[in-house]
């Protein structure tokens, strides 16, 4: 027992005197390449954790970079355009997409947008989002470009989007372009096909309106069946004429090459015109039409022709929809420090929450309560609304409450109105 007793002593002790040289000797090494690295010698102790420390670093840059080619990847699958860019508008990142967008061999990191597209429109609006810190949108027709063999873009539509960055990403912005020239030369063969029949249907529809008049007038001892054939007639005809003009204003907001005759008016008479256009509607009706506005009646820069049309549909709106007596319309403008909001609203039935989303499309009538017998509206009332107030720059609004109030607001920028 002795004998083992002093075997595993012997055997304990070469073990500890094993680690110890062992100890010396890395010891020795770590200082070694402490003096090495100029740290000094007791400082030696710390170089494993430091050691520990950078591998998990490189362990985690390499993570980040495994973790950056797959969004690189995934990013070079979708259709769309993708660039980031720093404060100064140069690019840090490009994806492969826009390569084929802007028919490029290469997207050259490091260098300034505009040396990239070519076209100012789209670093003009990089540049707005960033200044004005927030989302930003637009359709642009790229502009002609002799730089460059084979990468002329001039006539082709881009929808672009823009947003700045955050800063403890490095600040900058990211862009988003998609070519959309397809669908935007289909849009317009629409307009101009739209803008062409009309045209072509206004003339032999006034001839066939007129020789109904004339034939109303020599009616006298025509029979009842016929009378009221006539007036059907004048009444439908009536009506496809309102639709044709309907469809030529829209077709004159939608093209980019009609300008607006922009020019300052009184809104309270231009309301107020629009409401006496109207009277005949108001005969024997139970309807107040009520105008709040300043002292002046406020001035706005803008197309008088489209606000007399404004108006005069969002009034004729009401009129229609509302039948019942105690209606009271209320068309109201507030001049702001930067913008001018213009409201007209009713106390009648309203509008239904799930056709709020559709009333300013055309040939939209959410409507199913009036009679069979009754000529009902264009559809395009409210969609000439919106297209002319967004002509002007502004936006237009609806809420509504049914059987409380409805109202329609209408918000001008600042350059476009004039307290």
């Amino acid at each position: 027992m002795t004998s083992l007793s002093f075997f595993l002593a012997l055997l304990l002790g070469i073990c500890l005197f094993a680690w110890a040289r062992r100890e010396k000797y890395w010891t020795k090494r770590w200082e070694s390449v402490a003096k090495s690295l100029g740290m000094k010698a007791r400082d030696a102790e710390l170089l494993p954790t430091h050691a520990t420390a950078v591998l998990n670093a490189r362990l985690h840059a390499e993570q980040q970079a495994e973790q950056r080619r797959v969004f690189e990847s995934l990013l070079d699958e979708i259709s769309q355009g993708l660039v980031l860019v720093d404060a100064n508008l140069r690019i840090r990142y490009a994806n492969a997409p826009l390569k084929k967008l802007l028919h490029r061999h290469e997207i050259h990191a490091g260098r300034s947008l505009m040396e990239e597209v070519r076209d100012h429109q789209i670093s003009d609006l990089v540049q707005e989002a960033m200044q004005e810190k927030r989302h930003a949108t637009r359709r642009i027709q790229m502009l002609p470009s002799d730089v460059g063999a084979g990468s002329n873009l001039g006539g082709r539509y881009f929808n672009a989007e823009a947003a700045p960055l955050a800063a403890d990403v490095g600040g900058g912005a990211w862009l988003m372009i998609q070519d959309v020239t397809e669908s935007a030369m289909t849009e317009q063969i629409r307009r101009d096909f739209v803008a062409n029949a009309s045209h072509e249907l206004r003339t032999p529809l006034t001839l066939i309106n007129g020789y109904i008049e004339m034939l109303q007038e020599d009616a006298g001892k025509a029979s009842p069946v016929m009378k009221r054939s006539l007036d059907v007639m004048e009444k439908h005809g009536k009506r496809i004429a309102r639709i044709i003009e309907d469809m030529l204003a829209i077709s004159r907001l939608e093209d980019a090459s009609s300008t607006l005759n922009m020019e300052p008016f009184n809104v309270r008479d231009c309301a107020r015109d629009a409401a006496d256009h109207l009277a005949p509607m108001l005969e024997g009706r139970d309807t107040r039409i009520e105008f709040h506005f300043p002292k002046d009646g406020g001035l706005l820069t803008g197309d008088r022709f489209y606000w007399d049309q404004i108006f005069t549909n969002l009034i004729e709106n009401s009129l229609k929809e509302n039948t019942k007596p105690g209606l009271v319309i209320r068309v109201s403008g507030e001049w702001q420090d930067k913008s001018c909001v213009l409201k007209v609203s009713d106390n009648g039935i309203g509008i239904p929450a799930h056709d709020l989303p559709f009333v300013f499309k055309r040939f939209y009538r959410g409507n199913k309560h009036h009679s069979s017998t009754q000529v009902k509206g264009t559809g395009l009332g409210l969609s000439i609304v919106r297209r002319a107030v967004e002509a002007h720059g502004g936006k237009v609004e609806l809420a509504s409450s049914p059987g409380i109030e409805t109202t329609f607001t209408m918000t001008l920028p600042l350059q476009h109105t004039k307290a």
